[in-house]
């Protein structure tokens, strides 16, 4: 194969450590090693995005497979095409001379294809006497080759990302008709609630799905969007109940003013020890782990403490696990009340806590105590920071709109 020599490129092309990489790189494909060209290349077009590329280097690409004669890449084979600027240009569809070469610069960069430059720049090929082609020089292919695999790992994610973007749509779009009809119906019946604080939430939620969404954009809005609609669920069972509270106690009231019971059986305590009776489960209920809730929530609920992490910025999980440890240590929480916070919660719920603390530090007079009682409840089971986040939201809502 002729790939075992570094050349540089011919002009004025500027000669980089990259191009010395995979030059070298090429000479490593293991012996034996073969692929199918239009396996590979359809591997390319599936991962374009990812490697920078435009449908115009596909086909420029695509043109440049056709110059090799077998339908598989192999080691042992001559892997350097040789077309002119004129034969590409007609089987790249027309495409001018400037764009051909604009997009023959895109495929080295992307490590898809090597130049191998003759002393004049020049592309052609020196045959032997038998008519064997002894050294050709063009542009060498053999990168699809030694990539083939990792090409094929790029077009299976790029595959699974869109799916899984798909299925987020999906959800999304679900999940915003749900809350969107259910706000409506709660406003048209008179359900009580803050309804139109929600619906103010909802529609900012709604403005913020960009045209073109990206698979973190649509999971981070349907993760707010669920929360929203599981307060609004929320809502309207607490109102179910209440008004079936309320009809019980009426229906109990006529039931003891009009019933006599003739047994006496119904005033006996019951035993657990009575022929056939089952004994009392005394194990307490498994508590359920903790919801962890995106950061980017977190940090629109709760913006104060933004300001204590590194730089003043916070951007990931663990610069928020920092800033709750300085935040903790203003507030007097001591390190024993954190310390069961984060084994009971996690540590991830642990510091939204201390951050929703902070945004609440003007109403709670013992940030310690309030964080244990918090803990307490967690460990029953009976807390949950998304009514916490929701409440956050909506007031910084409000403050924001009465400060525009």
């Amino acid at each position: 194969m002729q790939s075992g020599n570094v050349t540089t490129p011919f002009g004025r092309r500027p000669m980089t450590l990259a191009l010395v990489r995979r030059q070298i790189a090429t000479t490593e494909i293991k012996p034996g090693k073969s692929a199918d060209k239009w396996k590979v290349f359809r591997d390319v077009s599936e991962a374009r995005e990812v490697l920078g590329l435009q449908d115009r280097s596909l086909a420029v690409l695509d043109a440049l497979l056709t110059f090799y004669p077998d339908n598989e890449l192999r080691q042992d084979a001559q892997l350097i095409v040789f077309p002119s600027n004129a034969q590409l240009t007609l089987r790249a569809h027309g495409i001018a001379g400037a764009t051909l070469r604009r997009h023959l610069a895109i495929l080295v960069e992307a490590g898809l294809i090597v130049r191998k430059d003759s002393a004049n720049g020049k592309r052609y090929a020196r045959k032997d006497r038998t008519g064997e082609i002894e050294s050709a020089f063009g542009f060498d292919i053999s990168p699809l080759l030694l990539r083939a695999e990792e090409f094929a790992q790029m077009a299976q994610q790029v595959a699974a990302d869109r799916a899984a973007l798909r299925r987020a749509k999906e959800s999304l779009t679900i999940c915003r008709r749900d809350v969107r009809k259910l706000i409506s119906a709660a406003i048209e019946e008179g359900a009580s609630g803050d309804w139109e604080t929600i619906e103010e939430i909802y529609i900012g939620l709604v403005s913020r799905i960009p045209r073109s969404p990206t698979l973190g954009d649509v999971t981070s809005i349907l993760d707010e969007m669920e929360l929203l609609q599981g307060e609004v669920v929320n809502i309207l069972e607490m109102q179910n109940k209440d008004e079936n509270i309320s009809t019980n106690d009426a229906h109990g009231e006529r039931h003891i003013q009009n019933s006599k019971s003739d047994s006496i059986h119904e005033f006996e305590p019951s035993s657990g020890k009575e022929q056939g009776a089952k004994p009392a489960d005394d194990d307490p209920p498994k508590r359920e782990p903790i919801r962890n809730f995106p950061l980017g929530m977190i940090l629109r609920a709760c913006p104060e403490i933004t300001m204590y992490g590194p730089g003043g910025t916070i951007s990931n999980w663990r610069d928020m696990m920092a800033a709750a440890v300085v935040v903790r240590s203003m507030l007097g929480v001591s390190p024993s009340a954190y310390q069961e916070a984060c084994e009971v919660m996690g540590p991830d719920n642990a510091a939204a806590a201390i951050a929703c603390i902070l945004e609440r530090e003007g109403h709670i007079k013992s940030p310690g105590g309030y964080l244990r009682d918090l803990t307490r409840k967690a460990a029953r089971g009976e807390f949950s920071l998304g009514p916490v986040l929701m409440a956050l939201l909506r007031a910084n809502g409000a403050g924001m709109q009465r400060a525009s």
